[in-house]
């Protein structure tokens, strides 16, 4: 096993010849935002859309790369106004478009992004494939073309695509498994009591989920504006063999909470996903929840890693006026930042051994605990290490065992990336004792 994983570590994985590349290098990098919808529901409005992208500037976030640069890739900051934006249940007579709600958006979507946009950010706006929201607005199944126009009009930058509100006329021939237990799943991830499960080879880009997403990416695609295309299907009809042709990310789970027991189960489900991530393409274990519910430094420092590491998009989702100082710590880690945003090397860090399980175990309670990868940023390999037990527990990175540093030598250069602080020259392994749910982040560097 190790060997196959080795392999699978050190190979130059390059994105598939239908990865969707957009003009200006739009989503070959993971996206970093910020989104509306954890912290304020369907109470957002124009005011508190410009407190967080005003907190972003304040707070240091856009200084550290959350926007646009040149060279390699394309990093973003977004501002993304989730569901419940618009006048319900009904579309303009004339244009047949979505109608915003001048009550909570005076100056109307164009407005707000005309200001979001002077801040040098960039905003994004929230729809679905069906014919209502998850919260009952108007939606795009069918007017596609349409909404799609207006979004580019509205200076829109990236659309968040839900899965709410289809008919049943649109429903899949067969379910595929999702093993978080929304179908059919049991605790070991298999799905033996699926219903109507697909023959072998089925091409779910061909799936009725597929076609309504594609719907969307060809009207974008038609725009005289280059608008990310962040798909939102909850991992249905396997949208990992076909996400990537659709969009620059797509859900690959159910919706995240802020609870560390799904924050555990969505981050081992992903944990085996990495092989899809790349430039171009990237699956979304959904938003991050850093800063809300009851979770713990410890708690929001791992789900912040963890997703920083596994290259998927990081999109704050709490509301960055009230955020504390060790949250705010977090999610400005520079040494995360820059492994994620890495414009030369694709791919994320991988496991490399599972720590309280056998390798490969799918448990929702405890995901894959030591990770590494290489990073040209960074000058060397980062190196995860996460306690996914109730306790504190010690966990020891043995250097022999990472894959990137090929059990040549037993001494190097160590940072700590936390603290910043330089540990020097580390001989073997280092340990460390960490408390529940708590990631220790290295940066291995040259040989010494």
């Amino acid at each position: 096993m190790l060997t196959s994983l080795t392999l699978a570590v050190l190979a130059a994985v390059l994105p598939s010849t239908e990865a969707l590349v957009r003009e200006d290098g739009v989503g070959r990098l993971p996206a970093l935002g910020w989104n509306s919808w954890n912290a304020f529901g369907c109470d957002v409005n124009a005011t508190a859309i410009l407190t967080a992208a005003n907190e972003i500037v304040k707070l240091g976030l856009k200084d550290l790369g959350y926007e646009y640069v040149n060279n390699f890739g394309y990093q973003l900051l977004i501002k993304v106004v989730d569901d419940c934006w618009s006048v319900q249940n009904v579309r303009n007579s004339t244009t047949q478009r979505i109608i915003p709600d001048t009550t909570k958006f005076p100056d109307g979507i164009s407005g707000i992004a005309s200001q979001v946009h002077d801040l040098g950010l960039k905003i994004g706006i929230y729809s679905s494939a069906g014919e209502t929201t998850c919260a009952g607005y108007p939606a795009s199944l069918g007017y596609e073309q349409v909404d799609a126009a207006a979004f580019a009009e509205w200076g829109i930058d990236y659309l968040k695509y839900d899965n709410c509100g289809y008919p049943s006329s649109w429903d899949d021939k067969y379910n595929a498994c999702i093993p978080d237990g929304t179908i059919g799943t049991n605790p070991n991830g298999t799905c033996p009591d699926l219903t109507d499960p697909a023959p072998a080879g089925y091409d779910w880009s061909k799936s009725n989920t597929s076609i309504r997403y594609d719907h969307m990416r060809d009207a974008l695609l038609d725009q005289n504006r280059t608008i990310l295309f962040s798909l939102c299907d909850w991992g249905n009809a396997d949208v990992n063999t076909w996400g990537n042709e659709t969009g620059n990310s797509w859900r690959m789970s159910g919706d995240i909470k802020a609870e560390w027991t799904r924050i555990a189960q969505i981050a081992n489900e992903n944990s085996f996903l990495m092989n899809y991530v790349n430039f171009w393409g990237h699956p979304d274990p959904d938003m991050l929840e850093v800063g809300n519910g009851n979770l713990t430094v410890e708690e929001n420092r791992a789900h912040f890693a963890l997703w920083a590491i596994m290259k998927s998009p990081l999109i704050i989702g709490t509301a960055l006026d009230k955020i504390s100082d060790d949250n705010l710590a977090t999610l400005k880690n520079k040494y995360l930042i820059d492994f994620h945003q890495d414009p030369v090397v694709g791919r994320p860090a991988h496991p490399y051994k599972w720590g309280y399980n056998p390798d490969w175990t799918f448990d929702p309670s405890h995901p894959a605990e030591y990770w590494s990868g290489p990073s040209s940023t960074l000058e060397g390999t980062l190196v995860l290490m996460f306690n996914s037990e109730d306790k504190t527990a010690t966990r020891t990175a043995v250097w022999k065992e990472i894959p990137e540093l090929g059990g040549k030598k037993d001494s190097y250069y160590v940072i700590d990336a936390w603290s910043g602080k330089d540990l020097g020259c580390v001989h073997k392994s280092h340990s460390v004792s960490l408390k529940s749910h708590d990631v220790s982040v290295l940066v291995v560097k040259g040989s010494c």
